[in-house]
């Protein structure tokens, strides 16, 4: 018999069906046994007689009638709620052993640790999952948008012959007899890829060797960028806020339900972005609170989330850009303002709170470029493929690179970063907690 997909079964009222998936829950009655089952397409109820021992998250094979179910049994909740399968046969695929928590839950409720220790199981919850659909959907938001723009997709290499911006915060690896580096970001690649399609996009994995535990940094993370060639500062703010709310406004659009799911708002989009200077950011938040940090190169997370609460506020905005952050503070590539050298044409883009996207004009002079590298104390000989670039013709440009994790995160409301990936890599863990893998070594 071919196989029907549970998404499927209300079209197939008294007709014999296979299903095939997973068992999330069992509900024994002596004789009589419910079990709800679930694949790609949905769950379905299924109610039997005289079955075998089934336990949760087994893979089965269940052959049976598809029926109405009695209209004050009818689970409005579920797009099958009003049929349910009366099971012939199981098929026992592959059983699964007893489950360190229970599954049937739709909030598991456990610590962040035990979620990640069990991922695999954990992933297999419905809301949890959840979280990867909307993280789908930022990224077709996201290329689209860039699409739009008249961006062309590359793909460009996570081994780099020196580090992208400088500084201890890179993994470094033997390379054959070589030394080599995992990339902080695929900057260097983009700009190199502007005189060739002159505008681009790309998803790439970052590495960042940060020495911190915090609630928003990853050690491996998935970046959205975007570089555009003949562009100014004003057209690249326009640019980032454009695919900003595009991506964010595809993915409320196309999945209120998971929004309303995790009781979270709708974000406020419709309105024009507001844009400030760090430095007026510093004295907005000043008069806002009292709290003076117009000395300080750089926003504190505080002033980040006090910043877009005036969005919200006063412009009724979820996003905010902030531009002109010291140019010492930024990467070497990073153009100064003309008329303000100590400041940078660089900018943030901040949503709910969080910083989601960064990115600047770049320099695009060869001379000025080998003069910045120097200046940071790095040799240029570590960054002869991107200077030749630079000798042939590149013109005015700039970019921004969005966190995808981030992103997810804010969307949803999650209380970290790690909920936001598959299988997040940090100081303390790589698939497992490494104190668990050194504990092992050591015996």
């Amino acid at each position: 018999m071919e196989r029907t997909l549970i998404s499927d079964s209300p079209k197939k009222i008294d007709e014999e069906v296979l299903l095939n998936g997973w068992v999330t829950t069992v509900r024994d009655h002596g004789k009589l046994t419910f079990f709800d089952l679930k694949d790609r397409g949905g769950v379905i109820q299924c109610i039997g007689t005289n079955l075998p021992k089934i336990s949760p998250m087994s893979a089965v094979a269940v052959t049976g009638k598809i029926a109405k179910r009695p209209e004050k049994l009818v689970n409005e909740k579920l797009t099958t709620g009003k049929v349910e399968l009366q099971v012939e046969k199981v098929e026992i695929l592959s059983a699964a052993k007893e489950l360190p928590f229970d599954m049937g839950k739709e909030e598991l409720g456990l610590s962040l640790p035990t979620l990640l220790d069990f991922r695999t199981l954990s992933l297999r919850n419905h809301k949890v999952s959840n979280i990867f659909k909307v993280q789908e959907a930022i990224m077709e938001g996201f290329r689209i948008a860039a699409q739009k723009l008249g961006c062309t997709e590359v793909f460009t290499p996570t081994i780099s012959a020196s580090s992208t911006e400088g500084g201890a915060e890179v993994f470094k690896l033997k390379y054959y007899e070589h030394e080599a580096f995992m990339v902080q970001s695929p900057q260097l690649y983009k700009q190199m890829m502007v005189p060739v399609f002159e505008r681009v996009y790309l998803v790439s994995h970052a590495y960042r060797m940060e020495p911190s535990v915090t609630t928003r940094h990853l050690s491996e993370s998935i970046q959205l960028d975007c570089e555009l060639g003949f562009v100014d500062f004003n057209e690249l703010m326009d640019a980032l806020e454009f695919v900003g709310k595009e991506t964010i406004g595809y993915v409320s659009e196309k999945y209120p339900e998971i929004l309303k799911e995790y009781g979270v708002e709708k974000p406020k989009l419709d309105k024009k972005v507001p844009r400030v200077t760090m430095r007026e950011a510093q004295k907005i938040i000043l008069e806002r609170t009292g709290v003076d940090h117009t000395g300080e190169p750089d926003l504190m997370p505080e002033d980040e989330r006090e910043i877009c609460k005036w969005a919200l506020e006063a412009h009724e905005s979820d996003l905010v850009t902030v531009t002109h952050y010291p140019t010492k503070k930024r990467a070497f590539y990073t153009a100064p303002d003309p008329a303000y050298p100590e400041f940078s044409l660089s900018y943030d883009l901040l949503f709910r709170g969080v910083e989601i996207l960064s990115g600047s004009q770049r320099l695009n002079n060869h001379d000025e470029l080998v003069a910045a590298i120097k200046d940071r104390g790095m040799s240029t000989d570590n960054f002869k493929m991107y200077l030749q670039a630079f000798e042939y013709g590149m013109p005015p440009e700039g970019g921004f690179s969005f966190g995808l994790e981030r992103i997810t995160m804010l969307i949803l409301g999650l209380s970290n970063v790690r909920e936001a990936s598959l299988f997040p890599r940090d100081m303390e863990r790589v698939d497992f907690r490494l104190s668990e893998l050194k504990e092992k070594k050591t015996k």
